[in-house]
């Protein structure tokens, strides 16, 4: 069993988070199997065979029972990745046992001692109740002394003026305005900062088309459909000559898992199919006479949406990037009517420039040519002044860079 350091484990987290976690968890069951103690489970003590399986999983599972196993169970084939090297995947697994572990044998925690009560999320709610309990008592006192000072006045024969009712205070009215001002500030900021923001957005559209099944269960690689995001800015939507390549031959859906909407409703898959039919102006009786040119576009709604002054490279992520659609999108594979995972906001990618470490593989012509020109990164890793570089480091926090 392979042994790990921090350092293999601390890279196994980047490549597990940038190739394994859209479909895999190590404590739980996904898409794909839980990966903890996988060691444990058929031949994967010996990480060549891990390798080969990840190289080419239709190949391996061919001659493979176990495989042919996780396949029928989780109704899906695991998806290759050829670039992976062995170090990879032993500092992978080396992460994966990490994790395992403390899952296992968690810490206790330091700061809890006998009797300490348990914390709580709700801590600012807490404090914020207990500001206004203090407020409150504050005007009650301040109302008190009021009044005991008028009965010290009268009780010495000190005429003074009849005090201000307290809804005329002019104080106290301040005060109360300065309150609303400063609480209706921050739901108002809170708002603004959301405009716009469309998290969780899924909209019902012209034609049910389930990702789940294209790109799940049929194993249809995402750029078959959305090929521009390869080279252009954009990833673009598949005409429906594209989706016609493939059902010219597919007139019914017939051996596919049963189709659902949000709400619970069966949905007839051969019904959606026909939907396609019409606007390609296509007889599935006579499929010879279907002329392309004669299709009309699908009006599908669009679900993500970035602000006009956002710049956003679809090929600079997917290619020279090597970032994985579900790392934006969610776990597509897993979805029938997609919907906007994440909220796309500034401080998500800021994050995520932060913490992605850029696949700088690159030696004499072969790996990622897309970074060779960063001499200097290149000579500091070697050198061993660096042991990964981050979007960051490359000039990804440039105001310039993402916005026109």
């Amino acid at each position: 069993m392979f042994n790990a350091s921090a350092q293999d484990a601390a890279n196994g987290k980047t490549l597990f988070m940038g190739k394994c976690a859209s479909c895999h968890n190590v404590t739980k069951k996904g898409t794909g199997p839980a990966l903890g103690g996988l060691e444990e489970r058929h031949k994967w003590a010996d990480h060549n065979e891990i390798l080969k399986w990840a190289h080419n999983p239709t190949g391996y599972m061919a001659t493979d029972p176990y495989t042919q196993g996780l396949k029928a169970e989780y109704g899906s084939l695991m998806q290759a990745f050829p670039d992976l090297t062995l170090k990879e995947v032993d500092d992978i697994v080396a992460y994966i046992n990490v994790t395992w572990n403390e899952f296992k044998n968690p810490k206790p925690d330091a700061g809890a001692g006998a009797g300490a009560p348990a914390a709580t999320g709700n801590s600012a709610l807490i404090f914020g109740l207990i500001s206004i309990v203090l407020g409150v008592v504050a005007l009650i006192l301040m109302q008190v002394n009021s009044n005991l000072k008028k009965m010290s006045d009268d009780a010495e024969g000190i005429l003074r003026p009849e005090p201000v009712p307290f809804y005329r205070n002019k104080v106290y009215i301040a005060m109360i305005a300065l309150v609303f001002f400063v609480i209706g500030g921050y739901y108002v900021s809170k708002g603004a900062i959301g405009l716009g923001r469309q998290k969780d957005y899924q909209p019902v559209q012209p034609i049910y088309y389930s990702h789940k099944v294209h790109a799940g269960i049929n194993q249809i690689n995402c750029l078959y459909c959305h090929g521009s995001a390869w080279d252009s800015k954009h990833a673009a939507i598949p005409s429906v000559n594209i989706c016609m390549n493939c059902h010219k031959a597919i007139n019914a859906y017939e051996k596919g898992p049963k189709l659902y909407d949000e709400d619970g409703k069966e949905i007839n898959g051969t019904a959606e199919i026909e939907k396609l039919f019409a606007a390609a102006g296509f007889d599935p009786k006579n499929p010879a006479k279907w002329d392309p040119s004669m299709a009309k576009p699908i009006e599908w709604v669009k679900i993500h949406n970035l602000p006009d002054h956002v710049y956003f490279n679809h090929s600079q992520h997917i290619r020279a990037g090597k970032v994985q659609c579900q790392s934006c999108h969610g776990e597509i594979t897993a979805m029938d009517e997609v919907k906007q995972v994440a909220d796309l906001s500034m401080g998500w990618c800021i994050n995520c420039h932060r913490q992605t470490k850029v696949d700088f593989n690159y030696s004499q012509g072969k790996g990622n040519q897309f970074y060779s020109i960063y001499e200097k990164f290149h000579n500091d890793i070697k050198s061993g002044k660096m042991d990964s570089v981050t979007v960051e480091n490359i000039g990804g926090l440039e105001c310039q860079k993402c916005h026109y």
